[in-house]
């Protein structure tokens, strides 16, 4: 049979209508946005009706949306943008919590050499940050805090609009990676209170290589990238016309669909563990737990596997093991000079080693089918069950 794909949460594949909205900007209308000729202004015709679109969806200001090459560049630009104009005002300090994506912790670290002060909010055992926990870490010294607004492993979603009021009740900014909740969650800027916010098509079977930052008007920011009068000198680069169109297009279509995919998640999430329990109860358990749907998204599930005695496996060899049976999961780990590394995430949620290596993730796209679920849960129960035998 097929692959079955569960790794949505680490990309999602184009949707054919998307790559159909593209293509004339690959062809007959090919040209730089910021040509002065007739098929110039036809493509910077494209790039600002798709600016539209996202604002609307996002309830920004067109103003306020800037092209970037994806979330790992919003971050960044967001990040170093805010420190660089609040450092010379005496604010050294960076809040963010040891769950973050890499593109934020390692900016964050990356800055101390500039003389920033990383400081890492604690998180909870099931990945979430409360109000509670910001204001026992923020002060006058902080210039920005930034926090996801859904975890990209074990899929808490933190309560960004109070978190953002802390945030702003000791004068500093607010940045929220959304990466994972555009498309999923309702994502509305005024209403989540941030001033600035990351976002990446390939994550809502959009086009890879773009992105958005969103800049709420009037934060004082330096950009990133300088070289060009592109996006009102807010970042250089030849604008990636093609993508952009992508871009807004997935975002519509996934804003339209967005309650019918998000029971889509609901009920194939009920299924795969209803099934996974009949096959191998006491073999695994949900890192984080299971919470509320207001507390956790339903398409990310992450999961530690062990023998109803406690013995563990080996999380990289389950993945592998899948893999040959046609089951395609993540682990959430990181291999650095050949050594592969526990999920940070589950470290920083206070998580063992030993059970963070025992792990996987499995993300649920909308294009999966309940049949895929059934079959992928007894799949792994069997693989599990199996390595697990071995002495």
């Amino acid at each position: 049979m097929e692959p079955i794909y569960l790794d949505h949460a680490a990309t999602t594949p184009l949707d054919p209508e998307v790559l159909e909205a593209m293509i004339p900007y690959f062809t007959d209308a090919s040209a730089n946005a910021n040509s002065a000729h007739q098929l110039g202004r036809r493509a910077k015709v494209a790039v600002e009706d798709s600016r539209e679109t996202i604002a609307s969806i996002l309830g920004a200001e067109p103003s306020e949306i800037v092209f970037t090459s994806g979330g790992t560049e919003s971050d960044n630009a967001a990040i170093r943008g805010v420190f660089e104009v609040a450092h010379r005002k005496g604010r050294s300090e960076i809040v963010t919590s040891e769950i973050e994506h890499h593109a934020v912790i390692h900016p964050a670290e990356c800055l101390k050499l500039s003389g920033a002060k990383p400081t890492y909010v604690p998180v909870s055992p099931s990945g979430g940050v409360t109000a509670d926990a910001l204001s026992s870490v923020c002060g006058d010294k902080t210039a920005i805090v930034s926090l996801m607004h859904v975890n990209n492993e074990v899929g808490t979603i933190n309560p960004i609009a109070d978190l953002a009021d802390i945030a702003h009740q000791h004068g500093a900014y607010f940045h929220t990676d959304a990466v994972q909740s555009v498309g999923k969650l309702p994502v509305n800027v005024n209403e989540l209170n941030v001033d600035f916010l990351s976002l990446s098509g390939h994550k809502l079977n959009g086009p890879k290589g773009i992105g958005v930052l969103f800049v709420k008007n009037g934060s004082p920011w330096i950009p990133l990238i300088h070289g060009g009068s592109q996006e009102k000198r807010r970042r250089g680069g030849t604008l990636n016309v093609p993508a952009i169109v992508g871009l807004a297009s997935a975002m519509a279509k996934a804003d339209a669909q967005r309650q019918t995919r998000w029971a889509h998640y609901q009920k194939c999430r009920t299924l795969f563990l209803n099934t996974l329990k009949e096959h191998a109860d006491g073999y695994f358990e949900i890192n984080g737990g299971l919470d509320s749907e207001v507390e956790r998204v339903p398409h990310i599930l992450n999961l530690c596997f062990h023998s109803p005695e406690g013995k563990t496996l080996d999380g990289e060899m389950l993945l592998l093991n899948l893999d040959i049976e046609n089951v395609c999961v993540s682990n959430g780990s990181a291999c650095t000079s050949g050594a592969v590394e526990p999920s940070h995430v589950l470290l920083g949620m206070g998580i063992s080693t030993q059970q963070a290596m025992s792990s996987i993730r499995l993300s649920i796209g909308h294009s999966n089918t309940p049949e895929e679920l059934t079959h992928a849960a007894k799949t792994i129960a069997n693989v599990v069950k199996r390595m697990l035998s071995k002495p």
